[in-house]
């Protein structure tokens, strides 16, 4: 399949996002669907980078999200800092928490990866329970206060707005990432780890770099969703959630970031807002990945271009 091209993604995404606003309105239950879609876009964007584009499967990222959210939480709560600051802090830690679980695992791949780093997430989640003194325990922490960026503070629709926005720039960076020089080395370390360190590149460093960055990328999740809510608990983002995130690009399309998105939007709509399955919404979204990787393993954007293509080929046919 053809790669999109990184500017036509980018428009293609901010058309769709103004549909999305446009629908969402002052509507507040379609707005919390639109932060959580974002919040599941964005961990889902951060597994592309060492899952899809490095090969580098880590079960981790509800941690990842987790610190993200508890940034927002404790600068909250905690301190009198601004609150602007936990979107820094919250990727940052996030960021080194996985260059060192990367160093711990640096000799595990495949299943082994993805079981050590799994029980990493649930250890994590029951450090929140015990830490009450600092996290709250089981009740997490909760009453946040607003955003204040020099006077302003944002609505809750602005929030909204504000998250559409994030994930558009994110997902347009890393499809902009992924065809530099830096990506096409990480995509081939995939594939031919020694050709690449036969030329030079140390593949350890690259593998932790990617884990970095998408660790980095769920925090912004986690803090945007712990805000939207005005609450985090240790089960705010599950094991559920990962393996939700690993599925989106697949239904999307992984040739791209935008696939991520796009996955990400498919799973909430119905596992949270299609009340005819609404029951059943997860067991519909694993029947439709399973439909998905038989007849169209490039995921819906891989369809669409390939049905594109054709449609060109049968107009150019009949001009012809």
């Amino acid at each position: 399949m053809k790669r999109v091209p990184g500017s036509f993604g980018l428009v293609c995404g901010i058309i769709g996002a103004a549909l999305i606003l446009a629908w969402v309105g002052a509507d507040g239950y379609r707005q919390t669907l639109i932060t959580t879609t974002a919040t599941y876009a964005l961990i889902a964007l951060g597994m592309y980078v060492p899952y899809l584009m490095a090969g580098s499967l880590s079960m981790a990222y509800g941690a990842y999200a987790g610190i993200g959210g508890y940034a927002v939480g404790l600068l909250s709560a905690r301190t009198g800092l601004p609150l602007a600051l936990a979107w820094v802090a919250g990727p940052v830690v996030a960021a080194a928490v996985a260059v060192l679980l990367g160093l711990a695992t640096r000799r595990l791949s495949g299943f082994f990866l993805a079981a050590v780093t799994l029980l990493f997430g649930m250890a994590f989640t029951a450090l929140l329970v015990d830490a009450e003194g600092l996290s709250g325990g089981s009740g997490g922490l909760g009453s946040l206060r607003p955003l204040n960026l020099f006077g302003w503070v944002p609505s809750h629709y602005q929030i909204v707005v504000g998250s559409v926005v994030v994930v558009c720039v994110i997902a347009f960076l890393l499809d902009r990432l992924r065809m530099s020089p830096w990506g096409v080395i990480v995509r081939t370390m995939r594939d031919a780890p020694r050709a690449v360190e036969a030329a030079g590149v140390r593949v350890p460093v690259m593998n932790l770099v990617a884990l970095a960055i998408g660790a980095a990328i769920a925090a912004v999740g986690g803090g945007l969703f712990t805000y939207s809510a005005g609450s985090v608990t240790p089960d705010t983002f599950t094991l559920n959630l990962v393996f939700l995130a690993i599925f989106m690009p697949l239904i999307g399309g992984s040739a791209t970031p935008w696939g991520a998105v796009l996955g990400a939007v498919i799973a909430v709509e119905l596992t949270l807002n299609f009340p005819v399955i609404q029951t059943s919404g997860t067991l519909i979204l694993a029947l439709g990945v399973l439909v998905i990787l038989l007849l169209a393993p490039q995921g819906v954007i891989g369809y669409v271009s390939r049905l594109a293509r054709l449609g060109a080929r049968f107009v150019g046919g009949r001009r012809g």
